[in-house]
């Protein structure tokens, strides 16, 4: 049974989930205790258990937060462009670890892997990881959609299937880049993937974007 909380509870509630995903990526899950949880953000670990019952739900819920900041910024910067090509080009951008300092990406790449080992063994956090999953290659089928019906794109394979190919190559790239492989450097990873992602969709290869040269 769900608690009503009291006014500003939102705000707070937000403010323990940041802590938490900021704790849990220096730390790592294993690692991670509401009273470091508590300490970040500078309440009781009474009132974190208040909010969230246990730890469990809170994890699950920091976790799920972290990855919602990525897709909202990600939705920002593709409202902004116009071409389907330079959204894909951005998309592969904002997925490379440490290719844009700015954005935090190893930040958010290491709760993804937390998420994902965590899921193994936590059923409530498996579903999860799907849902984000599912999300994840929806964003890149739409951007192959949309790219179609704007002639950008010439007709193929379903969007949703290209969908999972193309993410499932991100996310593989992405672990040998936070592993430090010597033979995938952020830059070398982004170039790979533009290049597969264009041969996949069936268009021709324009120039890295400006910016972000090898």
């Amino acid at each position: 049974m769900s608690r009503t909380r009291p006014k500003g509870s939102k705000d707070r509630h937000q403010e323990i989930l940041e802590a938490a995903a900021r704790v849990i990526t220096d730390r790592g899950l294993a690692e991670t205790r509401i009273s470091d949880i508590a300490e970040r953000c500078g309440v009781s670990p009474g009132l974190i258990l208040y909010y969230f019952e246990s730890k469990d739900r809170l994890l699950v819920e920091a976790l799920t937060y972290a990855n919602d900041q990525f897709y909202l910024r990600l939705s920002r910067e593709l409202r902004r462009i116009t071409s389907a090509r330079e959204q894909l080009d951005r998309l592969i951008e904002l997925s490379v670890p440490g290719l844009l300092p700015e954005y935090e990406r190893l930040d958010e790449w290491a709760l993804w892997i937390e998420i994902w080992v965590r899921a193994l063994r936590d059923p409530a956090l498996a579903k999860e990881r799907e849902a984000l999953d599912r999300r994840w290659r929806q964003s890149i089928a739409d951007i192959i959609r949309e790219g179609r019906e704007a002639g950008e794109f010439p007709p193929g394979v379903d969007p949703d299937d290209l969908g999972q190919q193309i993410g499932a190559m991100i996310d593989g790239l992405a672990i040998q880049v936070l592993m430090n492989d010597t033979a995938f450097t952020p830059l070398r990873m982004r170039d790979v993937c533009r290049d597969v992602a264009a041969k996949l969709i069936g268009f021709a290869l324009e120039p890295a974007p400006a910016g972000v040269s090898s």
